[in-house]
């Protein structure tokens, strides 16, 4: 069975879609905003740490149940559980597999919108003014276009399959994405204040290098960057040779993931510095403004105070964020795709209509409550969902799954103090990011 899966045929096609996985709106949204507000270098110097101490163990662990078990995410942690209960292990997995359609119902509303503000300049251009307004504009209209739009581009992806639709891209998708980002940093780098911007962001300020804030919030975006506690990843995983090298495709995945984060500083908190020098209100009582109106007001505003340029540079960053949108879009998408395929026996092609239409119904439902609904979602899984479902991936694999888990069979080497790291420490540690977060 395992034989007939599709799966990555290069090393460097998995890495791209892996990290096209985890890059996404909250390494180029939500991480820039996380340093800004705790210190810029001194976050910065602090995520490196977790990310090599928690994250990068996190990312391991759950690559490594998806490639052991060679299927989807509700099978593979069932098979782990064989020995104890594979009841918990399964309802495990569904649990993740209702987790990845409700990210991906707010998810994709948010995508439309990067996707509705990257069309906005080309029809300020064009001269069509009232559409423009109606781009930018925050309308339930605009949220029924634009999120089915994004789910059609999804779709149309997935159901090419993992080589020639995921893998083939993500070879596309993330260089351009690269790309861009490099060329909006260098471009921002020539503007009035962005040398200020540069020195908060990679100056650290030691003394608060042991702020409990900071190195609690640093440990969570780095969890929640990797797309971590999902079943994305150990989706990917499976997709994966069985004689692959999986550390070395975990440290590549996280090097490229990690990188990405850091750009997206370089750019967003320089940007942040610009719109100030410019009278854009940036801060409020020493904090960023919230994380829609820096993405949705600020920037927007700073790109209309360029000019002309700044309807190619507003293009250009909203196509960024787009492609981050899709690159994540497409590996959630594929959690439940896989499940449907592969439990109950569905033609890819019917699989990937039917998720895409439940997570249309629930996208659906979001907007029609935006008000209450919206942010309650966004709490729920990023809140609690994704800690505690990497909680239970290390007690998986450092507790409960015995036979056929290579790190605990192991008596001498790197294996067994890895193993015993997950076992005692990993646990830890991510459960003090959850009780943060949830006494918040």
């Amino acid at each position: 069975m395992a034989q007939l899966r599709d799966g990555f045929q290069s090393r460097l096609g998995f890495v791209l879609a892996a990290a096209g996985a985890a890059v996404g709106l909250g390494n180029i949204w939500g991480f820039p905003t996380q340093a800004a507000n705790h210190g810029g270098g001194a976050f910065l110097l602090v995520y490196f740490i977790v990310i090599f101490l928690l994250a990068l163990p996190a990312l391991y662990t759950e690559l490594y149940l998806g490639h052991q078990a060679q299927s989807n995410p509700v099978k593979a942690l069932k098979q782990a559980w064989q020995e104890q209960s594979p009841k918990v292990g399964a309802t495990a997995g569904y649990i993740g597999l209702f987790g990845a359609i409700i990210m991906l119902s707010f998810y994709s509303i948010v995508a439309g919108w990067m996707l509705a503000f990257s069309l906005e300049p080309i029809m300020t251009l064009l001269g069509f003014d009232e559409i423009a307004a109606f781009l930018k504009g925050d309308s339930t209209l605009r949220n029924f276009i634009f999120t089915p739009m994004m789910l059609l581009l999804t779709a149309s992806i997935i159901l090419q399959g993992v080589k020639s639709g995921i893998e083939a891209w993500s070879r596309r998708l993330m260089p351009l994405l690269l790309i861009l980002l490099v060329a909006l940093i260098a471009y921002m780098a020539t503007l009035e204040g962005a040398s200020e911007g540069f020195k908060a962001y990679l100056v650290p300020d030691f003394s608060k290098v042991t702020d409990p804030d900071l190195v609690i919030a640093a440990m969570g975006q780095a969890f929640f960057s990797l797309s971590l506690g999902v079943g994305c990843m150990m989706i990917y995983g499976s997709y994966l040779k069985p004689n692959e090298n999986l550390p070395k495709l975990t440290a590549s995945v996280a090097l490229l993931d990690t990188g990405v984060a850091f750009l997206a500083g370089l750019l967003i908190i320089p940007a942040i510095f610009v719109a100030q020098q410019s009278g854009v209100e940036v801060f409020h009582e020493g904090k960023l403004i919230g994380e829609g109106r820096l993405i949705f007001a600020v920037l927007p505003e700073l790109f209309a105070n360029m000019g002309q340029i700044g309807l190619f540079v507003g293009l250009t960053f909203f196509v960024l964020m787009s492609i981050a949108s899709l690159t994540s879009t497409i590996s959630s998408t594929e959690i439940p795709v896989s499940f449907l395929v592969e439990n109950h026996g569905m033609k890819r092609g019917s699989a990937t209509l039917w998720v895409t239409l439940v997570i249309l119904f629930a996208s659906s439902l979001i907007i029609l409550n935006f008000e209450w609904m919206f942010g309650l979602v966004i709490s729920l899984f990023t809140q609690y969902q994704l800690p505690l479902m990497g909680l239970f991936y290390f007690i998986t694999v450092g507790w409960m799954w015995q036979r056929g888990n290579k790190l605990l069979e192991a008596s001498s080497g790197f294996h067994y103090y890895f193993a015993q790291y997950v076992r005692f420490v990993c646990p830890v540690l991510m459960t003090a990011v959850f009780v943060n977060v949830a006494l918040k």
